[in-house]
């Protein structure tokens, strides 16, 4: 049974960091590519960030780029999303997700439930 775990949520003042982490298990954790997505209230969830199954390839989308940064340790079965300079625009419920093949962005087969952040202005 494939489990991915999140932690490391909570609230932070604007300007402040956060470090998610999320452990997998019950999958080939190294042949998988992993991503950050994440859901505020009241709007649809929405890609943040995904790393390639060897972490050589990262990708972001435009208004977290140069701010957060994804990682994964495959020895540990765990991708980390450091967040740094956070916004009030960042609150949301963040999720981890995991996929084989295709674009980075969709159609991820394997979900976390979910960490809340919240970055109070």
């Amino acid at each position: 049974q494939v489990q991915l775990v999140e932690s490391g949520g909570g609230l932070v003042q604007a300007g402040g960091s956060l470090r998610l982490s999320c452990a997998a298990s019950g999958l080939t954790y190294s042949s998988y590519t992993m991503g950050w997505f994440r859901q505020a209230p009241g709007k649809e969830r929405e890609f943040v960030a995904a790393i390639s199954w060897s972490g050589g390839s990262t990708y972001y989308t435009g208004s977290v780029k140069g701010r957060f940064t994804i990682s994964r340790d495959n020895s540990k079965n765990t991708v980390y999303l450091q967040m740094n300079s956070l916004k009030a625009e960042d609150t949301a419920v963040y999720y981890c997700a995991a996929k084989i093949g295709g674009d980075y962005y969709s159609n991820y087969a394997y979900w976390g439930r979910g960490t809340q952040v919240t970055v109070s202005s």
